[in-house]
């Protein structure tokens, strides 16, 4: 019997086996803790596959108290083996060297990694993870266990999506149903509402989607950016989605707008991909179309808001002179329509656009938080730390760019462009990691307020 035959078998074996489960009587922490622990003492390869395929349905069918019971026992029980850390420390400290170095380093190793590599041989194992640890993400902070268990799913995953295992393809109209609706699910930044609607990011010429995706995962993506290709620079969300705008031939385009990057599984919290995807596409990009100038981004500032309000609360706050609480007051009243206040035209309103360019600026360039590492500062908004430290630069600043709900009521309307020069983004992202530089165009810089005007505005992690 070949090995594919017999793991079969033994998967069919194990799924009448899980009729039983399915009634409930494996679906409790302590039936899981015990197939768990079957697994880890199991050494046959087949049945050992189909071992790791009962515990991944049986938690999939488990309610989620009882689901939640397993992580902590995972957390708690499949920790490192005590005694066989102690022996190895004795080895090592009686003849240090690199075997006995390497010895204790596998003795620290948790049980629970082991375990977590063999439900990863069972069919679609790899996913199954992923949902198991979007389980485990809520009850992290409060859980310094489930911390641990975090940091082991982590580390794991960091090996198993390796750059080097992920593919880049482009997903257009032509693509497969199942992939498209994929794409609506996962959209983060503008809502696609339905297949007409992704019609228009994915069928004119000058649109362009691509994503990541891994072997193991099939058609589910990992995270996908989307660009447009325009001859200017950008200043509104509505003219990247306009259904009515006249599509321009890419031949004639000299710039590549990235207007929302999606990252699609949350069970890869904390693995990285987008500074690999972006500078993928660019060089895609500038294969394909080589008279291409500027790489771009058109992005939320999704953290203003809610800073500029704090600001606002705080009569000492030296980031808001007395004139601008009186400009911004009626954008800022409780129940006050934001985006309709936003939207208007006039003198005064000017005043409103210019003062919330100053302060974005001001927010983006000088509110800190100091999570960074080694203490250094990162800007207090996720998505300029995240730009900011794949190298771009923080380029333009432009008020009333997004006046949807979400847009007026996060970011007060204010978008940003942050540039992909690849001549300097290594440069930009060496000073960034490395001192907490930013890098800014003269525009940014003359908006941004002075950091000696300003209390300070760090935040502490």
């Amino acid at each position: 019997m070949s090995f594919f035959t017999e793991m079969m078998q033994q998967i069919s074996d194990r799924g009448r086996a899980l009729m039983s489960a399915r009634r409930g009587e494996a679906r409790t922490a302590k039936a899981l803790q015990a197939l768990a622990e079957a697994l880890l003492s199991n050494r046959g390869e087949a049945s050992s596959v189909a071992r790791a395929a009962e515990l991944l349905i049986c938690y999939a069918a488990a309610p989620r108290e009882e689901r939640e019971g397993f992580l902590r026992c995972l957390a708690v029980d499949f920790g490192p083996d005590q005694a066989r850390i102690d022996a190895a420390i004795t080895a090592y400290q009686a003849n240090p060297g690199a075997t006995t170095a390497m010895a204790l380093h596998r003795a620290a190793e948790p049980r629970r990694q082991d375990l977590l590599r063999r439900l990863n041989r069972a069919p679609g194992g790899t996913l199954a993870l992923l949902r198991m640890r979007e389980d485990v993400l809520p009850l992290r902070r409060a859980e310094a266990a489930l911390a641990d268990l975090d940091a082991d799913f982590e580390h794991l995953f960091a090996s198993w999506f390796n750059r080097g295992f992920l593919t880049l393809r482009r997903i257009d109209w032509a693509s497969p149903a199942h992939v498209l609706e994929k794409i609506i699910q996962y959209e983060a930044v503008h809502r696609i509402e339905n297949f007409e609607d992704l019609k228009l990011r994915l069928a004119p010429s000058d649109r362009l989607l691509y994503a990541f995706f891994h072997p193991a995962l099939a058609d589910e993506p990992l995270i996908f950016v989307e660009v447009a290709l325009t001859d200017a620079i950008p200043q509104s969300i509505d003219r990247i989605l306009d259904g009515r705008r006249t599509e321009l031939a890419p031949a004639d385009a000299d710039t590549a707008v990235f207007y929302s990057i999606s990252n699609c599984q949350k069970g890869l919290a904390g693995v990285s991909f987008g500074n690999f995807l972006i500078k993928q596409v660019v060089e895609e990009l500038r294969r394909d179309l080589p008279q291409l100038r500027r790489f771009l981004t058109l992005s939320p500032v999704p953290g203003f808001a809610a800073w500029l309000e704090a600001q606002a609360r705080d009569e000492e706050s030296g980031a808001l002179e007395p004139t601008e609480r009186e400009v911004l007051a009626p954008i800022l009243a409780e129940g006050a329509d934001r985006a309709a206040l936003l939207a208007r035209d006039g003198t005064d309103v000017d005043k409103v656009h210019e003062t919330l360019r100053r302060l974005c600026a001001t927010y983006l360039v000088r509110a800190t938080t100091m999570r960074g590492e080694r203490g250094v500062p990162r800007p207090l908004d996720p998505v300029a730390r995240f730009h900011l430290g794949n190298g771009a630069r923080l380029e333009h600043v432009h008020a009333r760019a997004d006046l949807s709900a979400r847009g007026a009521a996060q970011a007060a309307g204010m978008m940003v462009n942050y540039l992909y020069d690849l001549d300097s983004i290594e440069r930009h992202h060496e000073a960034y990691a490395e001192r907490g530089e930013i890098a800014m165009s003269n525009e940014v810089r003359r908006l941004a307020k002075p950091q000696k005007a300003l209390r300070d505005l760090a935040v502490p992690g």
